[in-house]
């Protein structure tokens, strides 16, 4: 098959050489003359996605996958186009459509009889019938279900290991009719690979939801309930530690009975997903009181967090606060809702003066958000954890000179390497 992947992001790109590893002829289309460069070089245009450059060198050179960034050339010359162009929400939960549109305008123009169009990116529940199924239509004078095939699926991997939750994870799709179901069923049997699954009900494989509005649904519902997930165990935290009680006990021994789930509390719930999602949700079900309150729960816990600081030693002001993690989580290079944010916002409100360290952020990248570098074995009043990078596992007292309180928001730390200084665990008593 040829394909056009439209959007060379860090969901995007390892999907184009996924598909292109199967044999298939892969067209990345990308707004962004630079991306489309390094790709066409063979390089990759962000660290971090494993086996990425390895497949990109392998790939380009022989001719299966190659950038563009005229989307409508590409469309023009495709069976099947997959579209994963971010989606964005503001502060107010509402989301924005415009890089979407726009791709899919320029879908429009090159789209042929005979296409299957496939959206990924994660959609508030009717979007694909209501705003996608319309545009296209209107753009390309093209009917759905009769020249051109119209499908929900969403992505459901975690950059850093993409290729390897493409394997372990169902597709799910959803169509507008049965036949483009079928269509893309066929389509992504031809381009994934998938691991054994005898755990699940259906094997794993290509899921038919029937119909696009119960795949929207899906991807929304399994990430809502991480963040909703979450939420409970932060106020479970709260209230265990304010009442001497230590919550990781608690969940371990709560979870040992097959029926609990409990996720972990902690500091912050960052990213591309967890923090997103639940309002794309929100925005189609405004009455799902639930959700809102988890939402709510978890956006506060950066400020909780600060407040155990003050708790250790009282007045932030003029104290040297270092914050271990800019990343929204440990070994991702990305700062997406990250709860590096809030809390540098908060200990600068209490007047702390903030410094902030992060083992795949350089200096100047720092500097670019905002923030003074910290670099260990710099003196520090208070450190605060905020991304669980492995690297941080087996820091102590000696290497932050001075430190009276650490406050440890993920659980990494080893409270054994920090004898004689106040230590504090978000979910734990004092």
């Amino acid at each position: 098959m040829k394909i056009t992947v439209v959007g060379l992001g860090k969901i995007g790109l390892p999907l184009a050489v996924q598909f292109a590893s199967k044999g298939h002829h892969v067209i990345g289309a990308d707004v962004n003359p630079a991306v489309v460069e390094q790709v066409n070089a063979g390089r990759e245009p962000f660290p971090g996605e494993a086996q990425l450059a390895e497949k990109l060198a392998e790939l380009v050179p022989a001719g299966n996958l190659e950038a563009t960034t005229d989307t409508a050339a590409a469309v023009a010359q495709s069976e099947a186009v997959v579209v994963v162009v971010p989606l964005f929400v503001d502060a107010d939960g509402i989301p924005d459509f415009g890089w979407m549109t726009s791709a899919t305008q320029d879908i429009a123009r090159g789209l042929k009889p005979g296409t299957l169009v496939s959206y990924e990116t994660t959609l508030p529940v009717g979007t694909t019938r209501g705003r996608w199924k319309p545009m296209l239509e209107d753009g390309s004078g093209l009917t759905e279900g009769t020249d051109f095939h119209l499908v929900f699926s969403p992505e459901r991997v975690l950059t850093g290991r993409v290729f390897a939750d493409l394997r372990k994870y169902p597709k799910l799709i959803g169509g507008l009719s049965p036949e483009g179901a079928a269509r893309a069923t066929e389509f992504y049997e031809a381009v994934l690979d998938f691991d054994e699954r005898p755990d699940l009900p259906r094997g794993n494989g290509v899921w038919d939801l029937g119909a696009a509005e119960a795949a929207e649904l899906a991807k929304l519902a399994e990430t809502t309930y991480r963040d909703v997930n979450i939420g409970l165990a932060n106020q479970f935290g709260r209230f265990a530690a304010a009442n001497g009680i230590d919550v990781y006990q608690v969940i371990e021994a709560s979870n040992s009975q097959p029926y609990s789930h409990i996720h972990r509390p902690g500091i912050a719930v960052g990213g591309h997903c967890i923090p997103v999602y639940p309002r794309l949700y929100l925005w189609t079900d405004p009455e799902a009181t639930v959700v809102r309150a988890a939402r709510e729960a978890n956006a506060a816990m950066p400020v909780y967090t600060v407040g155990l600081a003050q708790g250790a030693v009282g007045d932030l002001t003029g104290k040297k606060v270092a914050v271990l993690g800019a990343a929204y989580r440990g070994g991702v290079k990305e700062t997406a809702f990250s709860g590096i944010f809030p809390t540098v916002d908060a200990l600068r409100e209490h007047g702390a003066q903030v410094a902030v360290h992060d083992p795949m952020y350089s200096d100047d990248e720092l500097a670019g958000f905002g923030w003074d570098a910290y670099h260990l074995g710099d003196e520090a009043d208070v450190v605060i954890l905020q991304a669980d990078h492995a690297q941080y596992k087996e820091l102590g007292a000696g290497d932050f000179p001075g430190v009276q309180a650490v406050i440890d928001g993920r659980r990494v730390l080893d409270p054994a390497r920090f004898e004689g200084v106040t230590f504090r665990m978000v979910g734990t008593a004092a």
